[in-house]
């Protein structure tokens, strides 16, 4: 893993499916980079943790219940 002090300097952002309507408790990927950047939407300035890919894809199957 790894960091990116300004997270607006990405492009592609988008929020989960499962964010709430509160307009701001949600965390943001961005496509298209060989990581997977994850910033926080209150704070779109802020660091993102710029995950492998590998990594990120076991954690969201993970989240989802799936064996792999």
């Amino acid at each position: 893993m790894r960091v990116t002090p300004d997270a607006s300097v990405l492009v592609g952002w988008r929020k989960s499916s499962h964010c709430g309507s509160d307009e701001g408790s949600c965390l943001e990927v961005a496509d298209g980079y060989a990581g997977v950047p994850v910033r926080d939407s209150k704070v779109p300035d802020g660091p993102a943790l710029v995950f492998p890919a590998p990594a990120w894809s076991a954690f969201v199957r993970h989240l989802k219940g799936e064996r792999t």
